[in-house]
């Protein structure tokens, strides 16, 4: 079984499959989703105490949330749409059930896990599902 802890650290976007068609899926306009699929981020986890940190960091935009597991929290998306957010770990994943505040926004949930050295994530919303995956630099 996988340890918490063993997320921490930076890790590199390598691949990704459906993220411009996952954006489009929750509302994302033309220019930005553009834009956001062609940057290769960089994702830093860190554990503060038990709050744990998932900072993305890009050319385009950089975002940064802070939250404790199956505690609920308001979380902003890079695009400024709010949602009830709820992280729990699960049989050695993170996941995140981001249920939608207004009713013209779209709810998902984002999974993450490590897997034969990578961290893997997907994303659904709806039936369109996005794969990315990192590498720890």
């Amino acid at each position: 079984m996988v340890s918490m802890k063993e997320f921490i650290g930076r890790w590199k976007l390598v691949h990704s499959e459906n993220f411009e068609e996952y954006l489009k899926e929750i509302g994302v306009g033309l220019l930005i989703r553009k834009a956001a699929s062609l940057t290769s981020p960089t994702l830093e986890i860190k554990l503060d105490g038990d709050t744990w940190h998932f900072n993305q960091y890009s050319t385009f935009k950089n975002n940064k949330l802070a939250f404790k597991i199956r505690e609920k929290f308001v979380e902003i998306a890079p695009d400024e749409r709010s949602y009830n957010t709820l992280v729990t770990f699960e049989n050695g994943k993170f996941i995140s059930h981001q249920d939608k505040i207004k009713e013209n926004h779209h709810s998902s949930v984002f999974t993450t896990w490590l897997e034969n050295g990578k961290l893997l994530q997907t994303y659904q919303s709806g039936s369109v599902i996005c794969r990315r995956e990192f590498v720890k630099e």
